[in-house]
C-alpha cells in the first residue's frame, strides 16, 4: 500500500459535555488529595518500555514482519514527511521482547530520480530461500507513470543491505488494475516446491487477491484470482498475509474502504475456501495494514495506529503513526482472538500503588472496589499518567442498558475529553475524541456482544499517545490519544450500575 497524507482540518472540538445535572452530582476528593494537589504522577521517574515504537523523525507505515532466530524483524514503509518528491522507503525495527525495539534505519531507499518507477516504495515482503539469500518484493510505485504500479525485488545476505534486482521487475496484466497492483506477500509452498506470492489488486471491478507463482523467484506467472471480496463492497484487500498455525490456514487483509479495518478469514487448506469467522476483525480503525507472523509458539498481528491531523486528538486521522502488535489467541473451533502480548505483561510487572484523586459521592468504595450507583454522571478518577503503563479491571453487574467506560484528560469536574464508551445496549465498545459523547459520533467502533459475557475483564496499554485496549481476551480496541499522557483518567457510568473490580496499574 501506497499514499500520501491526506485529510483536511475537522471542526473544532466543543467544549461543553451535554450532560445536564453533571455539576449537581457532586464529587469528593479522596483520602489520596494531597497527590491531587500536587498534581502528582503514577510511576514517574521508573523505566519507560517502547510498546508502541516509532522514531523521533519519523513514523511508522505498513510493517513486514519477518522472524527468526528468536527475533523478528520488522520491516515498515518510513514515513518521513519531509516533503521530498520520493517517499517511504522501507526501514526496520528489530525486537525479541516486544518493549524494546532497536532501530536498525533505512535498508531499501526509494528511487533516485522522478523517473524511477519505485521513487516510492510501498508494502512488500521478505522470505529466506533454500541457499541462505534474503528476498524482498515490493511495490514500486510513481504517480507520474501509467501504470503506477509493479512489483519489484530486491536481495541481501544480511537483511541490512539490499541490491535491487530490477530486470526482475513486473506489471498487472490485462485481467488486473494496472494501477492497483501491489503488496506483495511471499511464501513457500512445499507440496508444490515453488513459491507463491499473494498481490493486491482489482478485477471485474471488485478488491481481490491474486496468486502467482515462481520456482526460482525471478519469474512469476499468473495463477489467478487466489480470493475476491466477500465484505458487500468493493474494497481493494490491502496488505494481504497467508500463514498455516496450529493446522489452520489463516488469510489476513485489510479493507482500504469503508472501514479500514483489519480482517481475516479461516480454512483447512492453503487454497481455501476461506470461511468468515464469528469476530472477523482484529480491532477498530485505530488498527491497520495487520499482517500475521509467527515464532513457531504464538501468533501476532502487525499493524499501526495513525497519527491525527496536525497531531491533535480532536482531527482525524491519517496515514502512518506508531507500531502496534497484537498476540493472537486460537479458540477451540479454530477462530483468532487479540489478546495483551504475554511478553509485555510479564515485563510490565511493577505494581503501583493505586488511590484514586477523585470520586463521585454516590460511588460506593470497599478497598480496591467500587460500586456505581447509577445517580447521573458518575466517576472514579486517577492521577496522572506519564510513559508506559498496562492497566487491569474487571466490571461486573451490569444491566442490558447502561452506557459506562473510560475517560482520558479528565476536566477538573471529572468529563473526559476521550472517552471510550461501552455501549451495551447497542453491543458496541465506542471511541469518542471529543466530550461531546451524546452529539458526535464516535471515531472509532467496533462489536461486542455484552449478552454472553457475565464480566468485563479489562486489560490496557498505555504509551507514547496510543492505547490498546484488550476484553475478556476476545478483542483489541487500539486508538489514537495525544492527552493520554500527561492527563488524569478514570472509569464512569451515565445512569448505570456497575461494579468496578481490582484496578491496577503496572508500570
Amino acid at each position: 500500500m501506497n499514499k500520501k497524507l491526506r485529510g483536511k482540518v475537522s471542526a473544532t472540538l466543543a467544549v461543553a459535555f451535554c450532560l445536564g445535572c453533571l455539576t449537581a452530582c457532586g464529587q469528593s476528593k479522596s483520602a489520596s488529595s494531597a497527590s491531587y494537589e500536587n498534581n502528582q504522577s503514577l510511576g514517574e521517574n521508573m523505566k519507560n518500555y517502547s510498546l508502541f515504537p516509532t522514531t523521533d523523525t519519523s513514523f511508522v507505515g505498513d510493517p513486514m514482519p519477518y522472524y527468526e532466530d528468536g527475533k523478528f524483524h520488522v520491516f515498515y514503509l518510513e514515513d518521513l514527511r519531509d516533503g521530498t518528491v520520493g517517499y517511504h522507503p522501507w526501514s526496520l525495527f528489530d525486537t525479541s521482547d516486544f518493549t524494546d525495539y532497536k532501530y536498525k534505519g533505512k535498508v531499501i531507499p526509494f528511487g533516485d530520480d522522478i523517473k524511477d518507477q519505485d521513487i516510492a516504495l510501498g508494502t512488500g515482503s521478505v522470505i529466506k530461500a533454500k541457499d541462505g539469500t534474503y528476498h524482498a518484493f515490493y511495490t514500486g510505485h510513481n504517480d507520474t507513470y501509467e501504470p503506477k504500479e509493479a512489483i519489484m525485488h530486491a536481495t541481501s545476505k544480511n537483511m541490512k543491505d539490499w541490491k535491487k534486482m530490477p530486470d526482475d521487475t513486473f506489471y498487472a496484466g490485462d485481467n488486473y488494475s494496472k494501477n492497483d497492483f501491489r503488496d506483495p506477500y511471499v511464501l513457500y509452498d512445499k507440496e508444490e516446491d515453488q513459491y507463491w506470492m499473494l498481490i493486491s489488486t482489482r478485477n471485474e471491478k471488485t478488491g481481490v487477491i491474486a496468486k502467482y507463482t515462481s520456482k526460482d523467484l525471478k519469474t512469476w506467472t499468473d495463477g489467478g484470482v487466489f480470493f475476491e471480496n466477500d465484505m458487500d463492497s468493493d474494497s481493494n484487500l490491502e496488505c494481504s498475509s497467508l500463514i498455516k498455525y496450529k493446522g489452520k490456514w489463516y488469510l489476513a487483509f485489510s479493507d482500504q474502504w469503508p472501514n479500514k479495518q483489519v480482517h481475516y478469514r479461516v480454512s483447512d487448506k492453503k487454497s481455501g475456501p476461506f470461511e468468515i469467522p464469528k469476530d472477523e476483525t482484529f480491532d477498530g480503525n485505530g488498527f491497520y495494514a495487520g499482517r500475521l507472523e509467527s515464532d513457531g509458539d504464538s501468533l501476532y498481528v502487525f499493524g499501526w495506529n495513525p497519527t491525527k491531523n496536525q497531531h491533535v486528538d480532536s482531527e482525524e486521522y491519517n496515514w502512518g503513526g506508531n507500531l502496534v502488535v497484537h498476540q493472537l489467541k486460537q479458540d477451540s473451533k479454530g477462530d483468532l482472538h487479540p489478546i495483551l502480548n504475554e511478553k509485555i505483561e510479564k515485563k510490565l510487572s511493577k505494581k503501583l500503588d493505586v488511590t484514586p484523586v477523585l470520586k463521585t459521592k454516590t460511588v460506593k468504595m470497599d478497598e480496591n472496589d467500587y460500586t456505581f450507583s447509577g445517580d447521573e454522571y458518575e466517576i472514579v478518577k486517577y492521577p496522572k499518567l506519564l510513559g508506559s503503563y498496562r492497566i487491569e479491571s474487571t466490571i461486573s453487574n451490569y444491566k442490558k442498558n447502561e452506557r459506562f467506560g473510560i475517560a482520558f484528560d479528565m476536566n477538573d469536574d471529572g468529563t473526559g475529553n476521550l472517552n471510550i464508551v461501552f455501549d451495551v445496549k447497542n453491543n458496541k465498545i465506542e471511541f469518542f475524541n471529543t466530550n461531546e459523547i451524546f452529539k458526535e459520533d464516535p471515531q472509532s467502533s467496533i462489536d461486542f456482544d455484552f449478552k454472553n459475557e457475565s464480566d468485563l475483564k479489562l486489560k490496557m496499554l498505555v504509551s507514547d499517545g496510543v492505547t490498546s485496549l484488550y476484553v475478556n481476551d476476545k478483542c483489541a480496541f487500539t486508538a489514537r490519544m495525544y492527552q493520554s499522557q500527561g492527563t488524569e483518567w478514570g472509569f464512569f457510568g451515565i445512569k448505570s450500575k456497575y461494579e468496578l473490580k481490582d484496578v491496577n496499574i503496572y508500570k
